[in-house]
């Protein structure tokens, strides 16, 4: 059983000049079974089914027989129960009515125990006048009957000819006499990558018309829900952002898109796919749009609908402010009206934002603006994006929100005229963030926000990437190249400064030789930065500290690269991925150990976003640098996961840790850590550095070799290293196409690393083209 509910208390003025009111009851209900022997929380929208899920009274009903095992949920009947207080004086109102838009299915309404109202159609709205019913105080009772015995008992009514099917086919698995109710059948509402099925349906409407004419038209239909929640958190002081599909919270872990290409001409099918397949690659289920780019293409929002990637669309606003004058205002409506048109159809868009920073750069006043004039600039801003922007979104499209900015405040920049004092407030809203000259490794210098759409380091393309676009004199960290691809203020002096404090920068005397070797240790600090940070996101889900947390998403600038140069992205132009996109396969993987440490102690956590409980163990070994053997290990007792939480898992001061380990120092020893059952490993495997690389003891140049041999279309390359090797790097130059696995710290002997190419190749060129790098061989 299905519950849809959006219920509004209206309530009509006396008086020449009536007006309505309306008061949401969405929001927190009881339910309580048939005969009352269960009785917990539900949400309003919701159904019955993710309240027992949300409990943990049954398991995800997608799972194996699940839809057989919960069928009793449908066969009971059960009721919804809220209270509520009317917020004015009543008795200057003169009619109230209880509205209903969407309830599903056969109900019995009950307003302080008298009866008020009667529901049998889902698809219908219903209104019922509770003015004399309704309390400054009330209890609103909503008995739903079982939508199977009703069918059954209407069905037993008409007597007067057989209106079939009775049932449908057994393969279907589905309830008879469902076309005695109004009432939909079972369809899969869309989800998000790692959540479940992208499931669409062919729709074709034809037109007649007058004279014989006729055309059709074909399309692709999703069904899914969006809600952006904002609500109080206890123990803060601000309100939640986060965002629920069908009624499931998810955290939202993803990038940032921009043009992939400054001629769009050259942006073809293939790359689009190539680049939008590497998203779910890297376990990841959202991407923002920035507003300073494009509207995309069309068939960038299908493949995201296919590939279940959420879309947080920004309007083409960015970094500065705009006219309002009539023609640009005309113009303005005019786009706005369009792309609503054009994309509300898409399930993968979640939500529209009608600028990038421009709140921001108005209220921390980029622009040094004058105070006497500030006022001008806010009323264009309110003119801009609220009163036309924000008008035309809703008139257009109202299954999504809207948000005014990115970073806002949300709700509270609402509250203050649209424009908060403070958009970065972490209490509130959305954050973006950026720190250069802090240590990345430190992760108490990023904010612990409720949601983080916005945060990066630098690095540099691969040489093979770059061999494309420069010449012989170019290849130098200081050539006049070097700073012309460069569009961030010091970009170049910055990357070197957040690599030094924790590598040694390269000092090859050969020219070449320090150029890629700087290459490829700026990739290693923007992984191991970025890495930091979202992991720190990940596991500020579920907790509340110094008022602060309950992260629910992150999404790093940026995803791809608009031509060959240094920059944020993860993917570079053409779709190569640098480390970090590897190293984001982990820290987005649905379920991973995330270690850290606090005044000297270590500290791990279990993230999960998975949708069910897991029993699991949590295991410890810590390596020295010198040797390819462990040299301690414990696992510990099982214990469960909770669905969709981050919870402190092993926690041990650090001396401790290393005193039950023979010889072990900070700097000669180094920690990994997995989650598995007795059978199967279920994460990633995770590290953590017990103090900076560059003062690591014991680390040698590792020599790593591997063995290519192919299996269908799919090449496999077995590595064999003669000492731990940290950012393992292996490189085909420009053979497209990715590894399993990369930059990763190889600690056995051996490993098995797959690769996936994306045009036709052969061994021989695999192995012309083969190199590996880890970091003692940049010293």
């Amino acid at each position: 059983m299905l519950l849809r509910l959006l219920l509004l208390l209206a309530l009509c003025g006396a008086g020449s000049a009536a007006m309505v009111v309306s008061v949401s009851l969405r929001g927190s209900w009881r339910i309580r079974s048939g005969n009352g022997s269960l009785e917990l929380p539900a949400e309003v929208p919701g159904c019955v089914h993710s309240a027992l899920f949300h409990q943990r009274l049954i398991q995800d009903p997608y799972y194996r027989f699940n839809n057989l095992n919960y069928r009793w949920i449908a066969l009971d009947n059960w009721t919804y129960i809220k209270k509520f207080k009317i917020p004015f004086d009543l008795s200057k109102w003169r009619k109230v009515k209880l509205v209903f838009e969407g309830v599903d299915t056969v109900t019995v309404v009950l307003l302080n125990n008298i009866p008020v109202g009667e529901t049998d159609n889902m698809f219908r709205s219903y209104s019922f006048d509770i003015t004399h019913v309704v309390q400054a105080v009330n209890i609103l009772e909503v008995h739903f009957q079982s939508p199977v015995i009703y069918a059954d008992q209407r069905s037993k009514v008409h007597t007067h000819y057989s209106v079939p099917p009775n049932c449908p086919p057994r393969v279907q698995d589905g309830e008879c006499h469902v076309n005695f109710i109004r009432k939909s059948v079972t369809i899969e509402t869309w989800w998000p990558h790692g959540h479940g099925n992208q499931t669409g349906y062919n729709m074709t409407v034809l037109f007649k018309l007058d004279g014989g004419l006729s055309f059709e038209k074909s399309a692709k239909v999703y069904f899914r829900t969006v809600e952006l929640i904002e609500e109080p958190i206890k123990g803060s002081r601000g309100l939640s952002f986060y965002f629920k599909i069908n009624g499931l919270p998810i955290f939202l872990k993803g990038s940032n898109w921009i043009p992939p290409d400054s001629f769009q001409d050259r942006v073809t099918s293939a790359l689009l796919r190539l680049l939008l397949q590497s998203v779910v690659d890297a376990n990841m289920n959202a991407l923002r749009v920035w507003g300073g780019g494009i509207y995309e293409q069309d068939e960038f929002y299908e493949l995201c609908d296919e590939l279940g990637i959420m879309v947080w669309q920004d309007f083409m606003f960015a970094c500065a402010l705009y006219p309002t004058d009539q023609d640009f205002m005309d113009s303005v409506r005019a786009e706005v009206s369009y792309q609503v048109r054009r994309l509300k159809s898409h399930p993968s868009v979640i939500t529209w934002s009608g600028n990038n920073e421009n709140e921001a750069a108005l209220m921390l006043n980029w622009y040094d603006i004058q105070p006497g004039n500030l006022s001008t600039y806010i009323d264009d801003y309110v003119t801009l994006y609220v009163k036309n922007i924000r008008r035309i979104v809703f008139e257009g499209d109202q299954t999504r929100p809207f948000i005014t900015s990115s970073p806002t405040n949300g709700a509270k920049s609402t509250a203050e005229g649209w424009l908060s004092e403070n958009p970065y407030d972490p209490n509130y809203g959305d954050v973006h963030f950026y720190d250069y000259v802090g240590d990345c490794w430190n992760w108490k210098i990023f904010p612990k926000a409720r949601f983080v759409s916005e945060y990066g380091y630098q690095s540099w393309p691969s040489f093979s990437t770059l061999e494309k676009v420069s010449s012989k004199e170019d290849w130098s960290y200081e050539s006049k190249f070097a700073h012309h691809r460069q569009h961030f203020t010091d970009g170049n002096y910055k990357m070197l400064h957040q690599a030094e404090l924790h590598f040694k920068l390269p000092q090859s005397a050969d020219q070449l030789r320090k150029f890629k070797d700087t290459i490829y240790l700026t990739q290693v600090m923007q992984a191991q930065c970025v890495k930091t940070e979202t992991e720190f996101y990940r596991r500020s889900r579920s907790e509340i500290v110094h008022g602060e947390g309950h992260t629910m998403g992150a999404l790093y600038w940026q995803l791809n690269d608009i031509w060959q140069a240094p920059s944020w992205s993860s993917l570079e132009y053409g779709g190569k991925w640098k480390m970090l996109h590897y190293f984001a396969r982990h820290f987005f993987a649905p379920l991973l150990p995330v270690g850290f440490e606090n005044e000297d102690v270590f500290f791990i956590y279990g993230v999960s976003d998975l949708h069910s409980d897991h029993k699991m163990m949590l295991t410890v070994r810590v390596h020295t640098w010198s040797s390819l053997e462990p040299v301690c290990s414990e696992t510990t007792k099982p214990f469960v996961m909770k669905a969709g939480e981050a919870a402190l898992l092993y926690d041990k001061p650090v001396a401790e840790l290393l005193r039950g380990c023979t010889n072990c120092t900070r700097q000669s020893c180094v920690v990994s850590f997995y989650l598995s059952t007795a059978r199967e490993l279920l994460s990633p495997t995770n590290y953590h550095f017990l103090s900076s690389p560059k003062e690591a003891k014991g680390l040698h140049k590792a020599n790593i070799t591997a063995t290519i041999s192919q299996q269908g279309d799919t090449f496999v390359f077995h590595l064999k290293t003669s000492a731990v090797a940290p950012f393992v790097w292996l490189d085909v130059g420009s053979i497209p196409g990715r590894f399993s696995d990369n930059g990763f710290l190889m600690t056995e002997e051996t490993r098995t690393v797959f690769f996936y190419p994306w045009k036709p190749t052969n061994e021989s060129e695999l192995e012309r083209s083969f190199h590996v790098t880890s970091l003692a061989d940049i010293y």
